[in-house]
């Protein structure tokens, strides 16, 4: 962008420009990157967010919600950009120009750029026929509404049965263990559940020792496990799985598969997803960088969204000038597994050997010790819940506010 010179009384300087950052996504990974650049690089960048929602939605307490222990919360995205020096946007991405630095918005506005970071996340699919997809606001309740019934005249045999391609299955865990607890304080008797998935352990990508004790978790719920098995459909009766039989089951119930957005004037994998290198820059592109559940990585987790941005902010940061070093992208998947009662705390190292550092345990394994662990995020929430009630309100009894949300 150039020099531009600044006059003073005795004295002439020359300031580099601000470079125009423009990040892309309204969620854990976009935010965290807004973060970052200001903590990394404050007076050298320009930092405009653009999301096609107002807020920031903290979702990994939707699955509280069925169950009435919480609800989803939700950030106003225009104070955060505020709070951290940048300006928001309302507008959904739809191409991108890198050859021209610009971007195009689904109304036909043209956005210029010089460094561009994409965190848009992923389209949510039903994964097979004949289940209840959780995922959506629609969905949720359709979920409460069937525990309602349970007791009544409603199913007693649940399955809950982890899509083939979902590489992060906690939530369905959750809403297994937390169906379980449910029952038992309703005094629901004559009941069956059960959980299937295509993993070769429950919860197989924390390692041996965390699997381990997921697996004690779910038997002594009296949940019965099914690994190695692919849901195919859900029938009336049961639930067709592959290489072949079925599982008996009233309902199902399952996780949304994620489709990338495959994003036009931007490569893309076969499943629409961005590629990324070790330093989350798009390959093959000039400026312009991406993380989170839209780009190629296999586990779509919200931490892991965080850790990828850290990188992006580390690398626009750079780019902008400044003296910070950028690290190359080594996940460490962190997971805390509400149960309906002390929720567990995972952490496994998923480069280099899977299973060599796994861990499980009653006590916080990080801190602040959120659902999403990131570097700037989860302090400034953990904060945000500290001060003043979420504005749209939550009622968790598993855990403090502040621990889910830092």
């Amino acid at each position: 962008m150039g020099d531009h010179v600044i006059v003073g009384e005795a004295n002439v300087s020359r300031v580099k420009q601000q470079k125009r950052v423009l990040i892309a996504g309204g969620g854990v990974a976009a935010v965290e990157i807004v973060m970052g650049l200001n903590a990394l690089a404050p007076r050298l960048v320009d930092v405009e967010l653009v999301s096609p929602d107002p807020d920031f939605t903290y979702r990994p307490l939707a699955v509280a919600e069925p169950f009435g222990l919480g609800e989803m919360t939700r950030f106003d995205l225009g104070k955060i950009a505020a709070d951290h020096s940048a300006h928001h946007r309302y507008g959904a991405l739809a191409s991108v120009e890198p050859d021209e630095h610009a971007v195009v918005l689904a109304d036909g506005r043209r956005l210029e750029y010089d460094l561009l970071a994409i965190a848009i996340g992923a389209r949510p699919v039903d994964p097979f026929p004949g289940a209840l997809t959780f995922g959506s606001a629609e969905q949720r309740r359709e979920l409460s509404q069937l525990l309602e019934e349970l007791g009544r005249e409603g199913a007693r045999t649940l399955v809950f049965a982890v899509p083939p391609g979902v590489v992060w299955a906690l939530p369905l865990y959750e809403l297994a263990l937390l169906t379980a607890a449910f029952a038992a304080r309703r005094g629901v008797e004559d009941m069956s559940l059960a959980l299937v998935t295509p993993e070769d352990a429950p919860l197989g990508v924390f390692g041996r020792q965390a699997s381990e004790g997921v697996r004690s978790l779910l038997e002594n719920r009296g949940i019965e496990i099914h690994t190695g098995l692919y849901p195919v459909e859900a029938r009336p009766g049961g639930l067709v799985v592959s290489p072949e039989g079925s599982v008996p089951a009233d309902r199902v119930i399952t996780l949304p598969r994620l489709v990338g957005p495959e994003i036009p004037g931007l490569p893309a994998d076969g499943a629409g997803f961005l590629p990324v290198d070790r330093h989350c820059r798009v390959e093959r592109q000039e400026d312009v960088y991406a993380a989170g559940d839209c780009t190629n990585i296999p586990v779509k987790q919200g931490g892991l969204a965080a850790q990828q941005a850290d990188v992006v902010a580390h690398a626009i940061a750079a780019d902008a000038g400044a003296d910070v070093e950028v690290p190359e992208y080594r996940p460490v998947l962190r997971g805390l597994l509400l149960t309906g009662g002390s929720p567990r705390y995972l952490r496994a190292e998923i480069t280099g050997g899977r299973g060599e550092a796994s861990e499980l345990d009653v006590e916080p394994l990080w801190w602040p010790p959120g659902k999403i662990s990131g570097r700037w995020l989860g302090a400034y929430f953990a904060t945000l819940a500290a001060a003043e009630p979420p504005p749209h309100g939550i009622a968790v009894e598993i855990d403090d506010l502040g621990q889910l949300l830092g």
